[in-house]
């Protein structure tokens, strides 16, 4: 840290204009264990399109709040698309769609262009809406430990409340979780 550094700095951060806490250890002991009937953590972040959308726009609509770590892989593809491919289905049981990953604006309009997502891909390039949510943290890959976005599906229900967390997504199948629930 330089000299010019204000240390409290890196402990306070702003959601929906409210300045929050955001001590690592404090995240990870609150943050990082949503559980179901939780409130969902308010976001606000700008989709492929630059247009910002929060989580107070789906009010009174159920929501899948998808967190993936890369757009155009192999994985985030295969599960992206079955989100594409099951997006009436989906929309019939009254649900929008929203992915978020660190990627910026042109990324995810390349991305979304290329396969023809039907919905909006947040940008997380700072990660707090993945922190918020417990979906950015230590994964390891070939023995090597790094930070990086964690696959989490959230299904939030008409209150903003936090009706599914599915931890174990099936890329290829994930939209069938969700339907067949």
């Amino acid at each position: 840290m330089n000299e010019k550094t204000n240390p409290l700095q890196s402990l306070f951060f702003t959601i929906d204009s409210k300045q929050v806490f955001s001590e690592r250890v404090f995240k990870e002991k609150t943050m990082a264990e949503l559980k179901e009937g939780d409130k969902a953590p308010a976001f606000t972040a700008k989709d492929q399109h630059g247009k910002k959308v929060s989580l107070k726009d789906f009010k009174g609509r159920k929501l899948v709040l998808y967190f993936y770590p890369k757009d155009d892989t192999p994985g985030c593809t295969a599960e992206a698309c079955s989100f594409r491919d099951h997006y009436d289905e989906l929309r019939a049981k009254g649900y929008e769609i929203v992915g978020v990953s660190p990627q910026g604006e042109a990324s995810h309009k390349k991305f979304a262009d290329k396969y023809s997502l039907p919905f909006a891909l947040l940008q997380d390039e700072d990660h707090r809406l993945a922190e918020s949510y417990g979906a950015w943290g230590e994964k390891v890959l070939y023995g090597k430990k790094y930070e990086g976005m964690h696959r989490i599906t959230y299904l939030i229900d008409e209150k903003g409340v936090i009706e599914r967390i599915i931890r174990k997504v099936d890329t290829k199948k994930a939209a069938e979780q969700i339907l067949n629930m």
